[in-house]
């Protein structure tokens, strides 16, 4: 009796590619961590399974409802949901070690929980950098945030995008001056909704709050600030606001605005939009939201922000940092779904060598290893198959390069090589053959 087969399948939320796309989110990947060494950020690999007791220090409400968590043996554990959290532990346990400000990055797979539905994920990549300091932490470092994102993102090449930042001191104070201190949460959690639900939404979700007609509609004024980045700035300092920590706000903004162009940021990137709030309580400053200009359905591509201690949870000691996150498997998902990830092919190899027979292996495995020592990738065709099915099979993995050996050609030193794309052939020397395949 045969035993029953059983159907291979994933759970739902989680994403797997086949070769070509893996080889285009490969190349995001390393474009990605390309830029953020560029400036001077160290890696980071943090365990993926913590101590719940460390990982869910902060955590609460519909977090930690995300979480997967464990019994193993004694041990009480949970899979990582975010980057931030093991590096707000990690820097309080090996601060006596590390240099400040610490720079690091760490592109890994987080996991969550949540119901999966188009275009979210349970396990999924975060791309992230933060700059750490030790009691302070410069206002420069709110500028180079947005300068990598800038870098990123021209690289990615996926059109223009627009750097969105706003400062929380500006809105805090703001709110403040209006009287609603105790709530300003649940402001700022209100605003962040506004191009999701809309005007009239938040006007009534914000009377909910205690916040009168007149108090909303001059919020959503206020809000609706618009100009270049100079005339906003110009406009938050004519604004009649007394509250001190407004006007500190205010100036950071000018002043990350005049750090951006010193780190040749082009002034069409970035703009002052005081709609972003982000509505995580942990960030006190400078906050960011990057969009694809012609994709706005696709929400926020990049995010982040100023806070003010990193690692309260676990030690007294202040540790101010900025940092900011890419979502990279939602972003390959939505970039994928609009058409942006260019069609390539399933094969990493620039060339490959094929042996006609049996007897030409060995001179085929010596042209493989004569383009691999020139630094270029290449493969062998090792099947007993018919010519055929070998030819189908370098069409079908997309290889740019057939280099074929017969009986005349391993006598020889020689390869016939064959341009997939165009079907060109020509007779080449071994020791020429690095060359002849090279990008």
């Amino acid at each position: 009796m045969s035993k029953s087969k059983v159907q291979p399948k994933i759970m739902p939320g989680f994403m797997e590619l086949l070769p070509e796309d893996q080889i285009a989110f490969n190349k995001m990947y390393d474009t990605i961590r390309s830029v953020y060494e560029r400036y001077g950020f160290l890696p980071l690999d943090t365990p993926v399974i913590e101590l719940s007791e460390v990982l869910l220090a902060k955590a609460g409400g519909e977090t930690e409802k995300q979480i997967y968590r464990f019994q193993k043996g004694d041990s009480d554990v949970s899979l990582r949901f975010d980057l931030t959290v093991p590096l707000a532990r990690y820097v309080a346990q090996h601060a006596g070690d590390l240099a400040f400000p610490f720079k690091r990055y760490q592109m890994s797979k987080v996991f969550r929980g949540e119901r999966p539905q188009k275009g979210r994920f349970r396990e999924f990549y975060q791309c992230d950098i933060d700059v750490i300091g030790q009691d302070s932490l410069d206002i420069v470092y709110d500028a180079e945030m947005p300068a990598v994102i800038y870098n990123v993102f021209k690289e990615l090449a996926f059109g223009a995008f627009t750097i969105r930042m706003n400062n929380r001191k500006v809105l805090n104070g703001y709110f403040a001056e209006l009287g609603y201190t105790e709530v300003i949460g649940d402001i700022l959690r209100t605003i962040d909704k506004l191009e999701k639900i809309g005007r009239e939404a938040v006007t009534e979700e914000l009377e909910k709050f205690g916040v009168t007609a007149a108090d909303a509609e001059r919020i959503l004024t206020f809000l609706s600030l618009r100009g270049t980045n100079d005339e906003v700035i110009e406009a938050l300092r004519a604004q009649d606001i007394a509250n001190e920590l407004y006007k500190q706000g205010v100036e950071e903004l000018a002043e990350v605005v005049s750090y951006l162009r010193g780190f040749g940021v082009e002034e069409r990137a970035f703009i002052i939009d005081l709609t972003i709030a982000r509505g995580l309580d942990y960030y006190t400053g400078t906050v960011f939201e990057t969009m694809l200009n012609d994709y706005p359905s696709m929400g926020s591509v990049c995010s982040g922000g100023r806070y003010d201690n990193l690692a309260e949870y676990y030690t007294d000691q202040k540790l101010p940092g900025i940092g900011i996150s890419i979502g990279l498997t939602r972003l390959f998902y939505q970039l994928k779904e609009n058409g942006l990830i260019p069609a390539g092919s399933g094969c990493v190899a620039r060339c490959l060598v094929i042996p006609m027979g049996g007897e030409q292996l060995s001179a085929a495995l010596t042209a493989a290893s004569a383009i691999r020592s020139a630094g270029i990738s290449a493969d062998v065709y090792c099947q007993s198959k018919g010519m055929k099915q070998k030819m189908k099979y370098a069409a079908k993995i997309g290889v740019p390069y057939a280099a074929i050996i017969g009986e005349d050609e391993a006598a020889q030193g020689t390869v016939m090589l064959k341009d997939m794309a165009t079907g060109e052939q020509r007779a080449v020397a071994i020791a020429e053959l690095a060359d002849a395949v090279r990008v």
